[in-house]
């Protein structure tokens, strides 16, 4: 007869798993002999042999019992069903280690293909890291409202960087952002800026608007990180437009 610390030895197994095979009703627990401990015999040694093939082998200890207790027509139908359920979890599991794989490069966190391709192609035309991130953080809030529209928008985007206007101011706003409020030269910035608005056709303003609730956070992130987004955007009153996420034409202040 053996004791427990034997039983688990000769299957493989630490005393700790005998006992939680125990608390599972998987393996019976034998009754205390005159000294206190339990014995087993060497049908426990097999049983527990088995127990522990099956659980290795992936089988959920809620269904060894079924298994330990079935015909051969019902263990090959259930081992059928369990590898049908551990195919799933392995499809799962792939979809997630190449999803984390993707996280590795950071723009791709709650980020579709085309906003990373976008961003990217900041990069390339000389665009500041810093400004790539505030566009990546914004695209995120966007992207979580409005995920059917992100194609749209970023063939929007993309266009717009075919204007080497649009690039330069691109690439100078991680210094613009920078400037005092009083700085003179955000005038200089809103007028560039009602230029290329100028050379938008007017209906693309409403086909490009996001809900009023997206474009106020936005507009909100805007005014509190830049200290001269104000005066641009007094600026570009002057001119005729206003707004910063969702652009509007008005009447011009002169």
């Amino acid at each position: 007869m053996l004791t427990i610390s034997q039983i688990a030895s000769y299957a493989g197994v630490s005393v700790r798993t005998v006992r939680h095979y125990h608390a599972k009703g998987l393996l019976p627990e034998p009754e205390r002999d005159h000294s206190g401990y339990r014995r087993y015999d060497a049908a426990a040694v097999v049983e527990l042999v088995r127990i522990r093939t099956l659980a290795e082998a992936g089988v959920p200890l809620s269904r060894v019992h079924e298994l330990l207790d079935a015909g051969e027509s019902e263990f090959a139908a259930a081992v059928e069903d369990i590898d049908r359920r551990l195919r799933a979890e392995i499809r799962e599991r792939q979809h997630h280690r190449e999803r984390i794989a993707k996280l590795a490069a950071g723009d791709s966190l709650a980020l579709p293909p085309e906003v990373v391709a976008y961003l990217d192609r900041l990069r390339g035309v000389g665009v500041s890291e810093l400004m790539v991130e505030a566009e990546r953080d914004a695209w995120i809030l966007v992207a979580a409202q409005l995920p059917d529209r992100m194609p749209y928008y970023m063939d929007v985007k993309s266009q717009q960087l075919e204007d080497p206007n649009v690039t330069q101011l691109y690439r100078e706003l991680a210094e613009i952002v920078q400037w005092p409020a009083d700085d003179p030269r955000l005038d200089t910035v809103g007028d560039r800026l009602a230029a290329q608005f100028e050379a938008v056709p007017a209906t693309s303003w409403d086909e490009e608007a996001l809900p009023a609730d997206l474009a106020s956070l936005l507009d909100a992130v805007f005014l509190s990180s830049v200290p001269g987004a104000r005066r641009i955007l007094d600026r570009l009153e002057h001119h005729g437009w206003t707004g910063w996420t969702n652009i509007h034409r008005i009447e011009p202040l002169d």
